[in-house]
């Protein structure tokens, strides 16, 4: 949507330095993307959906948190759920650095929309893993952006922690930009292909010829496989997905960051009508332990019911303690 106009004089963009993977010039896109005029079509579309009730979600591309603010409108007025694609720019995990996205985020005034990738992206499960505990931090990473608050845009095949499948020559190559940009742009095929249900031929996806090839990790990362296993990527997002469906916290509640100086331990408390849950997610490779103090939040003498969690990450009174990549969402109580 940034690039409905552009200068009615046809103003060639400024160069800049450099050139991109495709060997053009880099330019300033200055006289042809998010200029005011898109932002006067948002406000007319925003109006006929009031009118129909119905929800705009943009695919917005932002560089800073004010560029964001703009596509909710200066009245609220223009989209209701823009996208926070800058949240898929923390490529590693950081609790300090996603505190910072979030807080962020949250100043923005309107309804978050966490993103961590998409059909442009490289997928979450290459991208935030390590190599060898990519299944621990795909259900990491999914415990994570489906208990902030806000609205998150899943990708198909994170929630069975589908990986890249990059082609490794040119006449493989679909996509446009990676024919035009071997070998320093493969394009985005990689993240593309046919979603993975079974162990049967091309993932159960088609007996034909699909477009793009599917990886081998298939046979082990399918739906069919890993709703069998209790302890899959699926089987962790359906509980957390279940979980926020029927939490009025998760839904509805304030967001407030915990332990703020803690660099290896995520956790924040999720608050509503006199209720709160909170989460703790280990972001480091070594076990961890966090100790809350929530008096301060209103819960005196507080103690923590599990909700879900990873085999060995648990509770005693406020003080939780996490395996390697460990998740524990839990219920405050009294």
């Amino acid at each position: 949507m940034d690039t409905l106009f552009e200068d009615p004089k046809l103003t060639d963009d400024p160069v800049l330095p450099g050139t991109n993977k495709q060997g053009d010039p880099n330019l300033e896109n200055k006289y042809n993307s998010k200029l005011p005029e898109v932002h006067d079509v948002l406000r007319k579309l925003r109006k006929v959906a009031d009118e129909s009730n119905a929800v705009l979600i943009g695919e917005t591309w932002t560089a800073d948190i004010n560029e964001l603010k703009q596509y909710y409108g200066e009245h609220s007025n223009e989209l209701q759920m823009p996208m926070d694609f800058m949240f898929t720019t923390v490529n590693q995990l950081s609790p300090p650095e996603f505190r910072r996205q979030i807080a962020a985020v949250d100043g923005a005034g309107g309804w978050p929309v966490f993103v961590i990738s998409n059909h442009d992206i490289i997928r979450s499960y290459n991208r935030y893993g390590d190599g060898q505990n990519n299944d621990a931090i795909a259900k990491l990473m999914g415990a994570f952006y489906l208990t902030l608050r806000g609205t998150p845009i899943m990708y198909y095949g994170e929630e069975i922690g589908m990986e890249n499948n990059d082609p490794s020559r040119k006449e493989d190559v679909k996509d446009p930009i990676g024919r035009t940009g071997w070998p320093q742009e493969k394009g985005r095929d990689g993240e593309r292909t046919p979603m993975q249900w079974n162990t049967d031929t091309n993932a159960g996806f088609s007996k034909g010829s699909p477009w793009l090839p599917v990886p081998a990790s298939y046979k082990t990362h399918n739906v069919d496989a890993e709703s069998k296993a209790p302890n899959s990527v699926l089987s962790v997002y359906k509980k957390v997905l279940a979980l926020r469906h029927t939490n009025e916290t998760l839904l509805e509640g304030s967001y407030t960051a915990l332990n703020e100086n803690d660099a290896n331990v995520m956790s924040y408390l999720r608050s509503y009508k006199g209720k709160a849950v909170l989460v703790a997610l280990n972001m480091s490779s070594s076990p961890q332990k966090a100790t809350f103090n929530l008096a301060d939040k209103g819960w005196k003498s507080a103690s923590l019911k599990s909700l879900v969690a990873t085999p060995q990450s648990s509770a005693k009174g406020t003080e939780v303690s996490l395996e390697p990549f460990g998740i524990f969402i839990a219920e405050v109580t009294k």
